[in-house]
């Protein structure tokens, strides 16, 4: 059996970038939602309203993201052998549990106010320019935030990314609301508030429900263990394998394997063949480690 814990390091390049880009999410977030919540408020926009929220939650998801990436970038320890991916995962379902919390808010709010159609009030000009301000600037957020996740291959940051694309397809919704509500069709602005609602609670329970599998050894994505099992078997000495497990942590992956070999060789080849297996896997997929077991193959 051949087993090495890897170090961190390859974990190491992202964090800078998820620093900076989260960082950049923060400083726009804060200012969409002050802007959003107060000319929701003076307008008479509940929509507005409910998309400053929106903002708002990105707000308490960058900070979780910054969390989780100042820690599942810590080397391996004593208590924790194998690393500390598993931030990611964690705040991935944080992350999903608070938009699936503003969402039922949201839509809790708008169905309060559709119940009383006469009291919606007419709302302002105003209210349309901010909304479509913020829609561009969102648009642009994602864009920025999901090239970088994309660089340093990180589903926590591309789960915020998604978050603010969210957040532009939410502003999107709250235009038209506004838009209508402006002609004369007040109801089009809680209506508006109510699509946002149901379009955050969709996306939090997502990233909650995926989280919470790789939080209970998801395996990783078929098409990452067909590449593993083509490696396996092409490497030389290699004859046969099976019991092939993988397991997913943050955005690595763990891979057990059992190696069929030449059973006459010496134990110093099989233990090289083993290294061979465990470096070209770990050279072409993001994974953590490889633990490799021995097994003669069988003659006829």
């Amino acid at each position: 059996m051949n087993y090495a814990p890897t170090s961190s390091a390859s974990a190491e390049p992202s964090a800078p970038a998820a620093r900076r880009s989260t960082l950049v999410s923060v400083v726009v977030n804060i200012g969409l939602s002050i802007v959003q919540i107060v000319v929701g408020v003076l307008s008479h926009s509940q929509g507005l309203v409910a998309d400053g929220l929106h903002s708002l939650s990105d707000l308490v998801s960058d900070f979780v993201v910054l969390f989780a990436n100042r820690y599942s970038g810590k080397a391996p320890d004593a208590d924790h052998q194998y690393g500390h991916q598993r931030y990611e995962n964690a705040a991935s379902f944080v992350i999903g549990v608070i938009l699936l919390a503003v969402g039922i808010g949201m839509l809790w709010s708008a169905l309060q106010k559709l119940q009383t159609p006469a009291l919606i009030p007419q709302v302002h000009l105003v209210a349309l320019w901010v909304a479509l301000g913020a829609l561009v600037v969102k648009e642009l957020l994602f864009r920025y935030l999901l090239a970088v996740a994309q660089r340093v291959r990180s589903s926590l940051l591309a789960a915020n990314a998604w978050h603010a694309r969210s957040d532009a397809a939410s502003s999107l919704v709250v235009a038209i609301g506004i838009v209508g509500n402006l002609a004369g069709l007040t109801l089009l602005d809680p209506i508006a508030a109510l699509i946002v609602g149901f379009m955050v609670g969709r996306m939090g329970w997502s990233f909650a429900w995926r989280s919470l599998h790789e939080l209970m050894d998801h395996a990783a994505d078929v098409d990452d263990i067909a590449r593993i099992r083509a490696i396996v078997v092409a490497t030389p000495g290699v004859l046969g394998v099976h019991d092939l497990r993988t397991r997913k942590m943050g955005d690595l992956i763990l891979v057990d394997v059992h190696l069929e070999i030449d059973g006459t060789i010496t134990v110093a080849a099989g233990h090289a063949i083993a290294e061979a297996v465990r470096e070209r896997v770990m050279a072409a997929l993001p994974v953590l480690d490889v633990m490799t077991h021995v097994d003669p193959a069988e003659t006829a």
